[in-house]
């Protein structure tokens, strides 16, 4: 999955250049490529374009990036997806590509000038450009290497594969505890620091940065749920709070509800005569009682349990595939790789 956005920068160009080409991020320039310009001469041909057609103002170049999940694709085909992006998109626009490896997730950079070589006109960069041409052309090559998308439409991230697994299977998500957990403390506060506090109690850790991110003790990194849903943004914890609290002064029904949990309606039978008094007497002497409900799954618990869920589905894999010893693992690791390789060269044939 590629994540794109894109930037019009009005800086100078060959700062922009020198970031986008560091060796120290491309691994010596080796992961880096041009299309109409000559490689250690980047600059100056843009400059020379913008002279040329008196486009010498305003934006000077503008700076693609694509984020990739981690461990989704190589550097290598990361390059294969950013050239042909812009081949297909950038066509007549002298464009440098450099593909950062730095982080963990993978990062393909793509700074094009801001003039057309061959038009001479100008970029417009726009929400419907982004969306009918750059999204459009990003999700297709991703789906044409079998790699996730975006979701469209909605403010939201793709969904990995995992996640669509465990939905599927009506199991808990890490992300979706969490936004449970987010509706009750939301219906639950007086203000945004009660909610904070009430997170903190059901075992969250907070990130006050640019935007809000939880938790769990342990776990290593921070979720964003604001991305997904505006709702959970600072601005909208606080306004749906605020709501909530008008809403019960009013004599309304608050904004922000616990979801119910829907059960199927069970008519029990009503017991009449002796057949009542010998149900009286069982639950008199303790034989028969109260329903009881089990308590709520504390995030720590649910954590446990998803954890042995991952166990679980690793030892069926091992034993699906018959392996025992280490050397079994590594047989069955250059077998798949053998199979990946030829299927790699049959798309490439393709």
């Amino acid at each position: 999955m590629a994540i794109t956005k894109i930037l019009a920068r009005k800086g100078r160009l060959d700062v922009g250049i020198r970031y986008v080409l560091n060796g120290d991020k491309t691994q010596e320039q080796i992961l880096t490529a041009r299309l109409n310009c000559d490689p250690g001469h980047e600059c100056r041909q843009m400059l020379e374009t913008k002279r040329a057609v008196g486009k010498e103002g305003g934006v000077q170049y503008y700076h693609l990036i694509q984020s990739f999940q981690p461990g989704e694709v190589t550097p290598e085909l990361a390059l294969e997806i950013a050239r042909e992006f812009a081949e297909e998109h950038l066509p007549g626009y002298q464009t440098v590509i450099g593909i950062h490896v730095d982080k963990e997730h993978i990062h393909a950079h793509i700074l094009f000038n801001s003039v057309n070589a061959d038009t001479g006109e100008k970029y417009h960069s726009n929400a419907q450009s982004y969306y009918r041409q750059i999204r459009v052309i990003s999700d297709r090559l991703c789906r044409e290497r079998g790699l996730s998308v975006l979701l469209q439409g909605k403010p939201t991230q793709a969904v990995s594969y995992i996640e669509w697994l465990r939905r599927s299977r009506g199991q808990p998500t890490f992300r979706s505890m969490l936004e449970e957990d987010l509706r009750t403390a939301i219906a639950d506060a007086n203000d945004l620091g009660h909610f904070f506090l009430l997170m903190e109690h059901m075992g969250y850790e907070i990130s006050h940065g640019n935007r809000l991110g939880f938790r769990l003790r342990g776990q290593e990194r921070f979720m964003i749920p604001g991305r997904k849903n505006p709702l959970f943004t600072e601005d909208g914890i606080r306004a749906a709070i605020q709501g909530n609290l008008a809403a019960i002064e009013a004599g309304r029904r608050p904004a922000v509800q616990l979801r119910p949990q829907y059960r199927p309606y069970q008519k029990y039978p009503r017991y009449t005569g002796f057949l009542a008094l010998y149900v009286h007497y069982l639950y008199l002497l303790g034989k028969i009682g109260r329903r009881q409900y089990p308590p709520r799954m504390t995030p720590q618990l649910w954590q446990e349990v998803m954890r042995f869920e991952q166990y679980r589905e690793q030892f069926a894999f091992l034993r699906d595939n018959g392996i025992t010893t280490r050397t079994d693992m590594a047989a069955f690791t250059a077998r798949t790789e053998e199979t990946l390789a030829n299927l790699m060269k049959q798309r490439t044939v393709l």
